[in-house]
């Protein structure tokens, strides 16, 4: 399998999955509003499977180094099976929270606020099970983080005065998915073995780990996406009969949202063994400035700013990049 010896490609690696992760969502936008999130969620799930198996039987089989994907794969214990399916699970249901938060409020909003959330619970959680890094550079690049998050929750305040856009749903979800999303990271870093080049029994590296949490979240669809389609947060329920209508542009869309993500995830736990899965995740999640970025800029969301909105999500952005260089320096000195 493929390992990644150096730390300034690991870092390197955890910038595209915060790109990848940033701008996933964006994928929804290439199908027609009148698709459903929920019916374009069930492309999205295939799509993280399919890659999670391209990256396993591509780089989980090269080089000498670690253990091959399928060796991997048969080796597993039902501990480590049970943990990345779980990892899955409990981020399906959080990502569907997401989506759907990002249906009410926007991706300015449903990302800062519910990925900003999962950026400081999930560094929290991974550096407690395994401390690399200068805990206190990384408490820094938190608090910044966090602050950004309250920066950003003020100028959504002022902006829902001049649109009607506001929406505590909109929030509330968004809150949950953070919190789901915060946690899923531990249960896969759980079932993987932390050092790429020296394998344990029973545990697995990290393309078997993803395409096993790839698996759940794929099979937790079934469940989580069909109670999404009955007991929908916007709108009257979806019957599953209108997938079969979707156009192949609509199911392409959905696909390559997946695609994007799980090019992110694989990156990601990649890069772990180098970074540490605290500083891989937190980077990682930076996702929610490059999301912010594509709502402001792109979609404009904030097309017409209230008085002090602007200066606001400049501060925002500010401390996301200085939280997020705090959390780099925190492995590198």
């Amino acid at each position: 399998m493929y390992i990644v010896q150096s730390y300034s490609l690991a870092v390197a690696l955890t910038v595209l999955t915060m790109l990848c992760w940033g701008s996933w969502a964006n994928a929804r936008r290439l199908a027609p509003a009148s698709w459903r999130f929920e019916l374009f969620y069930w492309d999205y799930a295939l799509g993280v499977l399919l890659i999670a198996a391209l990256f396993g039987i591509t780089l989980g089989t090269a080089g000498h180094g670690g253990r091959p994907f399928f060796t991997d794969l048969s080796q597993a214990s039902r501990a480590s099976l049970t943990h990345a399916l779980l990892g899955g699970a409990v981020f399906n249901l959080a990502n569907i929270l997401l989506v759907a938060a990002i249906e009410i409020a926007g991706m300015a909003v449903a990302f800062p606020v519910g990925i900003g959330l999962a950026l400081v619970l999930g560094v929290v959680l991974n550096y407690a099970a395994d401390p690399l890094g200068n805990p206190l550079l990384l408490a820094a690049g938190v608090a910044l983080v966090t602050l950004a998050i309250g920066l950003d929750a003020e100028a959504y305040r002022r902006q829902a005065h001049s649109t009607v856009r506001l929406s505590a749903k909109g929030l509330m979800l968004s809150l949950a998915s953070g919190i789901f999303m915060g946690v899923f990271y531990r249960f896969v870093a759980a079932a993987m073995y932390p050092d790429p080049a020296h394998p344990v029994r029973g545990l697995m590296g990290s393309y078997a780990a993803v395409f096993v949490f790839a698996i759940g979240v794929f099979a937790s669809t079934f469940l989580w996406n069909s109670l999404a389609m009955r007991f929908p947060v916007m709108g009257a329920p979806v019957p599953f009969a209108h997938y079969r209508r979707g156009t192949l542009r609509m199911h392409l869309a959905g696909l390559l949202g997946g695609v994007v993500w799980g090019v992110g995830l694989s990156l990601n736990m990649i890069a772990s063994g180098r970074a540490g899965f605290a500083i891989s995740y937190g980077l990682g999640q930076g996702a929610t400035m490059i999301a912010a970025l594509w709502g402001v800029f792109v979609w404009r969301e904030f097309k017409h700013p209230a008085r002090g909105v602007t200066a606001l999500l400049t501060a925002m952005f500010i401390c996301f990049l200085c939280g997020l260089g705090l959390i780099v320096l925190a492995r590198a000195i």
